[in-house]
């Protein structure tokens, strides 16, 4: 069953979702989330698309399966889905419940989203789940940290944050493992909290 708290949560952000992402932060991660989306090959599946702000920096002539929760943000973003120059559709969908048939997806990408996913193990043993047999998953993400005063501070943030949308202090790189796939590359972008992930789903 969709989860329509968290839903409703995405659909009122929608309208102002760029200005909250800030156009700072995006030109500063842009250069590395360029590097990472060129590893697209193959059936791509996006997960939590947004209003499209990482449209751009996909490489052309992909063929992408973009979801997100909220129709509102794939309303938002439809504009940027047009423009892309490639095969890029765009579903409502929880990663919660993925209607799509097993190892369908030669990759999975995302991109600040498992800051927000409710269940975060669950969500990711889906998508390995749509995955085919060693088949990847990239990940660009913000998480916790290890490190005092870090860890304390995302924490206490994380009190105020998580009712507007993301946690700060998440553990995604354990959460992957636990979800059963083999983690092959962790990249530190800032500190030790925004990170790239490459892994990939068991043979």
């Amino acid at each position: 069953m969709t989860d329509l708290v968290t839903q409703r949560k995405w659909d009122k952000a929608a309208p102002n979702f760029d200005l909250m992402a800030g156009k700072g932060a995006e030109w500063r991660w842009e250069p590395h989330k360029q590097k990472l989306f060129a590893n697209m090959r193959g059936k791509v599946l996006f997960l939590a698309l947004g209003t499209g702000l990482d449209i751009p920096t996909f490489p052309p002539n992909q063929d992408i399966t973009a979801i997100d929760l909220s129709p509102e943000m794939i309303k938002h973003a439809q504009d940027r889905i047009d423009d892309y120059h490639g095969s890029l559709t765009a579903e409502v969908m929880d990663v919660h419940e993925l209607s799509f048939d097993d190892d369908q997806f030669d990759q999975v990408f995302t991109s600040c989203t498992f800051c927000s996913v409710p269940n975060p193990i669950d969500g990711l043993i889906s998508l390995r789940r749509v995955l085919k047999p060693g088949g990847e998953l990239y990940m660009f993400e913000h998480t916790g940290s290890r490190y005092f005063p870090f860890n304390v501070m995302m924490k206490l943030m994380t009190r105020v944050t998580e009712k507007l949308g993301p946690s700060m202090d998440r553990t995604t790189v354990e959460n992957v493992e636990e979800a059963g796939f083999d983690i092959v590359k962790v990249e530190h972008i800032f500190l030790d909290v925004v990170k790239t992930i490459k892994a990939r789903a068991p043979m």
